[in-house]
């Protein structure tokens, strides 16, 4: 993005939390997604992104505020202008509303995600990607399922220390690896055949769309079984650490 794309964005934020009053009226999920929304660089899509992961379809929200599905349809298909301040702060609690009528899941899993942990990271993308373009782009091979691949969409990605999951991470905190959307990629470090880190996935009741393991040589027979029963594409990725997360993190 350039400089004065970023500056617009800054001033849209600003903006927004005068209006808002932030930290009081709205809490930081609100003001996370009006801020992707700011910054993107088609803030359509990265509406789209939110209502996806909300659950909520472009009936339903335009029923909430009383608007046609079309419109929607425009504003995320990027056919209109970029929404303004009152437009994204409606679209925002109305996410956040739906969300409490549904009994605000989304929004738990959250704020729990705030709570600092020591053995993963988390990370939203700014617009759905499909799976087999983010393959591509941390230079992954798919060694199973293959051929479902490009089915898969993610909003996002979980970068795990495999050892420190299965053996010290809490069963109970487990649900807190899916971030905003199941519908996202594991990743896997610190891995030797990944047959364990295969086992927790298949004995947890929500499954990422996509599996990576980072620096694998050959994966375990089980493992690679488990990826099929499951119908998880397995991946494997050789790039440094370090320059991992930099891709990460430009998505």
């Amino acid at each position: 993005m350039t400089k004065s794309g970023s500056s617009e964005g800054k001033v849209f934020i600003t903006a927004l939390g005068n209006f808002c009053g932030i930290g009081g009226m709205m809490d930081k999920l609100a003001v996370k997604i009006a801020g992707e929304i700011a910054l993107s660089e088609a803030p359509g899509s990265t509406m789209k992104k939110w209502r996806e992961i909300f659950g909520v379809t472009q009936a339903e929200l335009g029923a909430y505020l009383k608007i046609s599905a079309s419109t929607i349809s425009d504003y995320e298909g990027n056919r209109r202008m970029s929404p303004g301040i009152g437009v994204v702060h409606r679209f925002v609690d109305s996410l956040i509303a739906l969300d409490g009528n549904k009994g605000s899941n989304v929004a738990r899993r959250f704020r729990e995600q705030e709570q600092e942990t020591k053995f993963f990271d988390t990370g939203e993308f700014t617009q759905a990607l499909n799976a087999a373009d983010f393959a591509k782009l941390i230079d992954a091979k798919c060694v199973v399922n293959s051929d479902i691949l490009s089915q898969k969409k993610l909003y996002g990605y979980t970068l795990l220390d495999s050892i420190k999951i299965i053996m010290e991470m809490p069963y109970t905190e487990f649900p807190k690896l899916f971030g905003a959307s199941p519908e996202r990629a594991f990743i896997f470090t610190e891995v030797s055949t990944g047959r364990s880190p295969m086992v927790v996935v298949r004995v947890t009741q929500m499954k990422p769309s996509v599996i990576v393991m980072h620096k694998l040589e050959k994966v375990d027979k089980l493992a690679a079984k488990i990826a099929q029963v499951e119908k998880i594409p397995l991946l494997t990725t050789k790039i440094d650490i370090e320059e991992l997360k930099e891709r990460l993190k430009k998505m």
